[in-house]
């Protein structure tokens, strides 16, 4: 064993998202002598950052109150209209904006690159002192001999697919903090270490998720109009008992940003969230804003969608959750940026205020209380039983009970019932109780085949390292995932990593395209079994996502 380095500071957060830089930025707004450290793991910050994204500003205005007029990217696209259609096959009912309770409303919010704006929060956080360290994933936790978070340990670099080192061989460092914030994203995989150990959910529901695919277009400069953002939902989902919905924003630079959510509680094996987003695109009101034009950027991410009731406990001995990896979407409004940068900000007035008494590796307590009655708890509180509506009762049923529920509890008449979740992976039913899925081949033009798509998300992965997709039991994998549910990893993953490689006379192989990874985690969360457990590469793996 090679020995650590080790570096010391005050702060350590895991993570270069909004709510990691929005975190960093605040330390050092309130004590510019703090040591604080964001490592990403993505190639450089907002490489992994994925996003429609309307940005409601409300965080961003408390945080920085001049990043109109300070260069910040989304600045550029304040959104003008806003549609909302339900779609059949082969046409569109636009929803009365009056029937919306006035949260789901676009006024004063933006469009363009959540990717970009958070290379601009970089700007902004390296400015104020913070070290930045992007190419770097937090692969391991250090605990004290309380049983508190002590910091992390970055990922080896220079091992072989063996497990052996190669000749350029670089031992992770030890990053000791006074507290660690991890900022992960959904399903980062120490929050889900950090979850089990400390039980954080033992008093919520379970956190449950979409997978989002999205498209960057150059279109025909005729049919682009700045600003203007659509939501669908209904068809194809319909068709397959599955729910989620579609979007098309309206961004600078005569392009538009087209995405699918499938929420991963579907039950039929046989749904492919990748093919349903094409065959969306191929519907008359999306495809004509397609036709002439260019797709440019390709990526896909998984989202949480549990909403209030599933949000842990976030606070531990020396750590704490914020952002997405504690789960503050609100989904109805298909937003989390402004939640989880205020997260990062709760936290860091905690965090500051407990290093200024002389505290370290204490629990955060006055965070989760905090955050609990802050505009977040407000805002979410008002759609939470949006999701499980839709999940229950059906797409009109539950579009129509999600809306009702929504004004009640806008108009402070809502009753006192918080719906229930069930886990994603315990949705999925037998592959013989479902009819299979007739996709229709990609054209080429509109609609695209996976593995020409992941070139355009420039995913680059070291050829030569230790999966980071782990087979817990590759058996299992085969008398269940396969036979039992019609092997759905095949389908499921948006990036065509996994699949199952049949020759005469021998016994069907799963195989794992690692190198196609665009760290979505939709394996982690889908597998029937949980079976697969996602980790981080080496450093900078991964896609590199422009503009997206």
């Amino acid at each position: 064993m090679s020995e650590r380095e080790s570096m010391p500071c005050d702060v350590v957060i895991v993570g270069g998202g909004p709510a990691g830089l929005s975190a960093a930025i605040r330390l050092k707004q309130i004590n510019e002598e703090l040591e604080v450290v964001v490592l990403e793991k993505g190639s450089e910050i907002g490489a992994h950052i994925l996003s429609g994204a309307v940005v409601d500003p409300k965080a961003l205005d408390e945080l920085l109150p001049d990043w109109r007029d300070q260069g910040c990217p989304m600045a550029e696209t304040p959104v003008t209209d806003n549609w909302h259609w339900m779609l059949s096959k082969g046409g569109k009912t636009s929803l009365p904006h009056a029937l919306m309770p006035p949260l789901m409303g676009n006024h004063g919010c933006y469009t363009g690159s959540l990717g970009n704006m958070t290379r601009w929060l970089g700007e902004q956080a390296e400015e104020l002192g913070v070290m930045v360290f992007p190419g770097f994933p937090a692969a391991d936790v250090l605990f004290d001999d309380d049983g508190a978070v002590a910091g992390v340990i970055t990922q080896d670099m220079g091992v072989d697919a063996n497990g052996e080192k190669k000749q350029e061989y670089e031992p992770g460092m030890e990053i000791h903090a006074k507290y660690t914030l991890f900022a992960e994203g959904a399903r980062g995989s120490l929050t889900k270490r950090m979850k089990a150990k400390y039980d954080l959910e033992a008093n919520c529901q379970p956190q449950v998720y979409g997978l989002g695919c999205k498209e960057l277009w150059d279109i025909d400069p005729a049919k682009h109009v700045p600003g203007r953002v659509i939501h669908t939902q209904g068809w194809p989902l319909s068709e397959s008992d599955t729910w989620g919905g579609g979007f098309l924003y309206h961004q600078a630079n005569g392009q538009v940003a087209i995405g699918f959510v499938t929420a991963l509680d579907y039950k039929n094996p046989w749904v492919s969230p990748y093919q349903e987003f094409q065959r969306w695109k191929q519907h008359p009101a999306i495809r004509e804003y397609l036709e002439g034009g260019k797709r440019v950027a390709y990526g896909a991410r998984a989202i949480n969608e549990g909403g209030w009731q599933s949000v842990p406990k976030l606070a531990f001995p020396g750590g704490a959750l914020i952002g997405c990896a504690a789960g503050f979407v609100n989904v109805p409004r298909i937003k989390g940026s402004h939640t989880a940068m205020k997260s990062g900000m709760l936290a860091a007035d905690s965090i500051a205020a407990a290093i200024a008494a002389g505290h370290e590796k204490t629990e955060l307590s006055d965070y989760d209380s905090t955050l609990r009655e802050s505009w977040i708890a407000d805002e979410l509180k008002k759609v939470q039983n949006a999701q499980p509506a839709v999940a229950k009762y059906g797409g009109d049923i539950g579009t129509a009970l999600a809306g009702i529920d929504m004004w009640m509890r806008t108009l402070k008449i809502g009753l006192p019932i918080s719906m229930k979740h069930h886990r994603d992976h315990e949705m999925t039913g037998r592959a013989d109780l479902y009819p299979k899925i007739d996709y229709p081949k990609p054209d080429g033009e509109i609609t695209f085949d996976r593995l020409t798509n992941v070139a355009f998300s420039y995913t680059n992965h070291a050829e030569d390292q230790p999966c980071h997709l782990q087979l817990k039991d590759r058996e299992l994998q085969k008398k269940s995932e396969l036979e039992v549910y019609g092997g759905p990893s095949a389908r499921y993953c948006p990036a065509g990593v996994y699949e199952w490689v049949e020759e005469e006379g021998k016994e069907p192989q799963f195989v794992i395209n690692a190198q196609n990874c665009v760290h979505c985690k939709t394996c982690d969360i889908k597998d029937p079994n949980q079976n697969i457990n996602w980790v981080t590469p080496e450093g900078g793996g991964g896609p590199n996502y422009p503009n997206m």
